[in-house]
């Protein structure tokens, strides 16, 4: 053991001793663990400093914009509003595949126009 970390386990022991570390929030309990798996690994850290700063990545603000976005859809009662605020998140689905590298796949667009088209019909 270098002098450095016996340096810093003796602060902690006189720190326990003093009591320290008693009425620490999450005493006794597990640490919340965040799933970053579906980062690259070599993007991980930079993911989550940007995320500690307030910024999310690309990927996530075209998803959080998206979902904003399908909510404003059901509230939106204009047929010419709603072709345009599909067309938009349309366009957002796209960039976001296109951002996340994963092939496009035209069976799972197909199926997402349809949904969409059914919900527009409705109204």
């Amino acid at each position: 053991m270098d002098w450095l970390e016996r340096l810093a386990e003796e602060r902690i022991r006189e720190a326990m001793e003093r009591g320290e570390f008693e009425d620490l929030p999450l005493a006794g309990k597990p640490l919340p663990l965040e799933s970053n798996v579906s980062v690259p690994e070599d993007l991980r850290l930079a993911y989550k400093i940007l995320k500690d700063a307030g910024f999310l990545p690309p990927e996530m603000e075209l998803r959080k914009e998206i979902l904003s976005l399908k909510e404003l859809l059901s509230t939106v009662e204009d047929d010419g509003e709603r072709r345009k605020l599909g067309k938009k998140i349309n366009d957002l689905m796209l960039k976001l595949n296109l951002l996340a590298k994963r092939s496009f796949d035209r069976a799972d667009y197909e199926v997402y126009v349809q949904k969409l088209n059914e919900k527009l019909s409705r109204r």
